[in-house]
């Protein structure tokens, strides 16, 4: 479990905790905390089943930030209530496996690893309940996972609270929700997430509704905490600004699949997938003065099939007939020494595809390819 459960605040070996060299030696770090293999969630109705994540894999070890980025649609959240379990009927998780500490969640093992993987939900005015007060959500969270009660729940309420930045935290526990800003309102569910004594904590787009100055505060949060208590934590967000910022590495994911992983700053610096491409040029502020933002033309399709080609095809400035017709498969890219890899046939050595393309080496495309190939908001 995490260092928050013991009360005694930052401990003196969190600093060594996040490994500040995103590229890490994997045979000295030992098996990862969370390894996700060829996860399959589908959603079955009358009319066609919906492939939400289609073979998606990606580790995360103690202490680190581990990016999910993509648009709306690309299976993100989906991924995430996977992992927690909270997948809902007509949705079914088919195949792959999630292993936490060794155990397979997906054997039913949820349940005996309830509290250590906790989540913090896009809207907090949605997480939280209006009718109870804050420290009665966080003292439930706390009875049910720590098993305290009474006078001992409540300073330990008051000490999350206090934990994340919230000012007069004996007070405040005493108030409802809606007497809480939304950036104090997010703040308090991941007081809640906390008090579950976690040692992965799951972020589903937590900044997505609040304003930037907010948004800045929430990372800067999130961060300490890690410092301070070890944990893991996987971050899903649309936001490649974001990504930069909050991450050791990412996995770029577009219709149910992992289409690119890298450690962050290898991503920003080479990044090899058109897609992973077009979601940087579409951060404010790359484009020059007066120039018109780019966007991806079309939207991301829903996979009601297996995969036989790249999904991202017809979206693509760079797209070959062997695209309409392969399936790309992982292939490294880039440094040798990072773990790199991109899920596209420009990267394929059995395919002769002319690509000025190639990100990590060829040249970038020419205005109008970027303007065809930018993110879409």
């Amino acid at each position: 479990m995490s260092r928050i459960s013991d009360g005694r605040g930052a401990d003196p070996t969190a600093d060594s905790a996040r490994d500040p060299d995103p590229v890490r030696d994997r045979e000295t770090d030992g098996d990862p905390l969370l390894a996700v293999r060829d996860l399959r969630t589908v959603f079955r109705t009358e009319r066609e089943t919906i492939h939400a994540v289609d073979g998606v894999s990606f580790d995360i070890y103690e202490g680190e930030t581990v990016g999910l980025v993509g648009e709306s649609g690309s299976g993100k959240s989906v991924t995430a209530r996977s992992i927690l379990g909270l997948v809902d009927e007509p949705g079914s998780i088919d195949g792959g496996s999630i292993r936490f500490r060794g155990d397979d969640l997906t054997d039913g093992l949820w349940r005996e690893h309830r509290g250590d993987i906790s989540i913090v939900f896009q809207d907090p005015s949605g997480s939280l309940n209006p009718v109870y007060t804050v420290g009665n959500q966080i003292r439930e969270a706390l009875k049910i996972h720590q098993g305290l009660r009474g006078s001992a729940a409540r300073e330990r309420a008051v000490e999350l609270l206090e934990a994340v930045g919230i000012p007069d935290a004996p007070r405040r526990v005493s108030e409802y929700p809606h007497q809480l800003s939304g950036g104090m309102q997010q703040r308090a569910v991941i007081a809640v997430a906390l008090a579950c004594d976690p040692d992965l904590l799951v972020c589903d787009e937590p900044t997505t509704a609040l304003d930037v100055t907010i948004q800045a505060q929430i990372l800067d949060l999130l961060a300490d905490l890690q410092r301070e208590e070890g944990l893991a934590i996987l971050f899903i967000t649309h936001d490649m600004g974001v990504i930069e910022e909050a991450t050791d590495r990412v996995n770029v994911i577009y219709a149910g699949e992992v289409v690119e992983r890298a450690p962050t700053a290898e991503l920003f610096d080479a990044p090899a997938h058109p897609y992973t491409r077009a979601l940087l040029e579409s951060i404010p502020g790359r484009s020059g003065p007066g120039e018109r933002l780019p966007t991806i033309e079309g939207e991301v399709p829903t996979p009601t099939e297996p995969a036989t080609h790249c999904r991202f095809a017809p979206r693509c400035p760079h797209a070959a007939p062997d695209c309409e017709r392969v399936h790309p498969e992982p292939v490294a890219v880039g440094s040798a020494s990072a773990d790199h890899t991109a899920a596209c046939l420009l990267h394929d050595d059995e395919f002769d595809i002319e690509a000025g393309a190639a990100y990590g080496g060829g040249d970038a495309p020419d205005a109008a390819g970027a303007d065809d190939a930018g993110g879409r908001e």
